[in-house]
């Protein structure tokens, strides 16, 4: 069986596939910078088990991370309750891809398994890939695997933190799909500004990269994270794939199998 393990600022998102490479867990906890690597360990052989499946069945682990402060914790965890070092998603490993970006090492693991798990489900595709956790990342794939890069915005939850905790009056709101454009309430009108101006964003951009990349022949255009769900019915995305991180740490292990 592989474990992956999806490290972002705010939740772990952990997964388990099968034999036959079918994901037949998911799991989240919240991600705590000064966690240990035995609470880790015991988190993870807990949470299989108590799903029913055996930790000790586990062959590979991949993991995607943006927060270095827990790297060598996990590291650890995977090592010491686990035996098996896992594959973490950076610069140096095989990926499929090849990445047209100034320099490789900046890019985001999130980002990169992100666009391994796109090419994998759409090979021979051209794709925009958006992912919508804490920041709202946007990522363009070639069909001939080429990454050339994207934007990074700040994502739903920052921005609404953003207003409650740097404005004297405006509240901390819920994250929703608004009923309606027009607010005739503060609470209605910082979750219309939220939600439409990142919606108005990002289908300029996918517009920008559609006519100067594409020659104006639209890619496949991915969703995946948190928040992609809220904008199912805006017609942003072709399709949303919840475990396309995930999927892109088990192929990346694969293409970096010893």
């Amino acid at each position: 069986m592989i474990l992956t393990v999806d490290v972002g600022n705010t939740q772990i998102t952990g997964g388990l596939f099968d034999e036959d490479g079918k994901l037949v867990l998911q799991f989240r906890r919240t991600t705590h910078m000064g966690t240990s690597s035995d609470e880790l360990g015991l988190f993870f052989r807990s949470v299989i088990r108590e799903n029913g499946f055996h930790w000790q069945k586990i062959q590979r682990i991949g993991v995607c991370s943006v927060v270095p402060s827990i790297n060598y914790s996990l590291q650890s965890a995977f090592t010491k309750y686990f035996n098996c070092r896992a594959l973490f998603i950076q610069a140096g490993i095989k990926t499929g891809l090849k990445l047209r970006y100034a320099n490789p090492k900046e890019i985001g693991a999130d980002r990169i398994a992100a666009a391994i798990g796109a090419v994998s489900l759409h090979p021979e595709t051209d794709l925009i890939v958006i992912d919508m956790g804490t920041a709202t990342t946007i990522d363009v794939v070639t069909k001939d695997k080429e990454y050339l890069g994207g934007a990074i915005i700040p994502g739903l939850r920052i921005s609404v933190e953003a207003l409650a905790n740097e404005t004297a009056k405006l509240p901390m709101v819920e994250i929703t799909k608004p009923e309606h454009s027009l607010g005739t309430n503060t609470i209605e009108a910082i979750q219309s500004g939220i939600f439409y101006i990142h919606l108005g964003g990002l289908k300029e951009l996918c517009s920008q990269y559609t006519t100067s990349i594409f020659n104006g022949k639209k890619p496949l255009v991915l969703g995946t994270g948190g928040f992609s769900r809220i904008f199912e019915e805006t017609k942003l995305f072709d399709e949303i794939s919840p475990e396309l991180v995930l999927l892109g740490i088990k192929k990346a292990l694969e293409l970096n199998k010893e």
